[in-house]
């Protein structure tokens, strides 16, 4: 996860750490692990009980980095379901992640989408 933007925001509204971790209802020793980015990987839930302390929203505490990345999650949790329950065949299904492997082989920039060098490319 990149920097966030906590402790910017909980200085600006006026709250100390202690108040905000009150308002979140979190320790306050977590919450200063995630303003510092030592804990890289916090909870959703936990994103969003200080977005709401704070009064503003996910997207603003960890820029769109974040939302697209829990976006996306959802995304592909939803394609695996519909695959789950599809009834697609055994052959189908193997070609499909043949498809996704290569895919995630492929270069990529920093936005996630796969690249294509210049050599690979024909016209």
């Amino acid at each position: 996860m990149k920097k966030n933007n906590i402790s910017l925001i909980r200085k600006q509204k006026g709250y100390t750490l202690s108040e905000l971790a009150k308002r979140a209802g979190v320790s306050k020793s977590y919450l200063s692990t995630i303003e510092r980015n030592i804990n890289q990987n916090p909870s959703f839930h936990i994103i969003q009980k200080i977005a709401v302390a704070l009064n503003v929203d996910v997207n603003t505490l960890f820029g769109n980095q974040r939302h697209n990345q829990l976006t996306l999650d959802q995304e592909w949790l939803r394609l695996m379901e519909q695959i789950k329950y599809s009834g697609l065949e055994e052959k189908r299904m193997k070609e499909l992640k043949k498809v996704i492997q290569q895919a995630e082989s492929k270069p990529q920039n920093d936005r996630g989408e796969i690249t294509h060098e210049s050599s690979n490319c024909k016209s």
